[in-house]
């Protein structure tokens, strides 16, 4: 132990200096808030987004469309990915797991089944959603397509 590695006990010394506590205190006067304007004042709080006058980024940015809040998102699938499916791994029944657990959709996902491809095997299915063309095609070779 030597002079450089000396410290002061733990707690002995505070971390916070406290500001607006008169002259004596090193931090009193404007008590680090700088002279005049808004910030220097009491009860200041800046609006979201201010830049110092300078326009805002949100009013910068050009704004057009319609977001509706209300969208459904689905996962597509299409025939031809279920028939590698049937080819690989030999299933005649899919449903939400099926396809979660071979990596097509995860388990939050709504499925929506479409047409392109070809099916060649009668298969069971079951998923969220299906295209009008996804059910003739599947139920054309006996399958059934079941919205859950």
């Amino acid at each position: 132990m030597d002079l450089s590695n000396l410290k002061p006990a733990e707690g002995s010394v505070k971390k916070e200096k406290r500001i607006g506590r008169g002259q004596g205190s090193g931090r009193g006067g404007t008590s680090t808030r700088g002279n005049k304007g808004a910030k220097s004042r009491s009860g200041y709080s800046s609006k979201l987004g201010f830049e110092g006058g300078q326009m805002p980024l949100y009013r910068r940015v050009p704004k057009f469309g319609f977001k509706n809040i209300n969208r459904v998102e689905f996962r597509g699938v299409n025939l031809e990915v279920i028939q590698n499916l049937v080819d690989s791994k030999g299933v005649t029944v899919i449903d939400i797991s099926i396809l979660v657990a071979n990596g097509l959709a995860s388990k939050n996902d709504k499925v929506k089944i479409l047409a392109k491809g070809d099916l060649k095997a009668k298969i069971d299915i079951s998923a969220h959603s299906f295209s009008a063309s996804a059910i003739k095609a599947i139920e054309a070779l006996g399958g059934t397509a079941v919205k859950i």
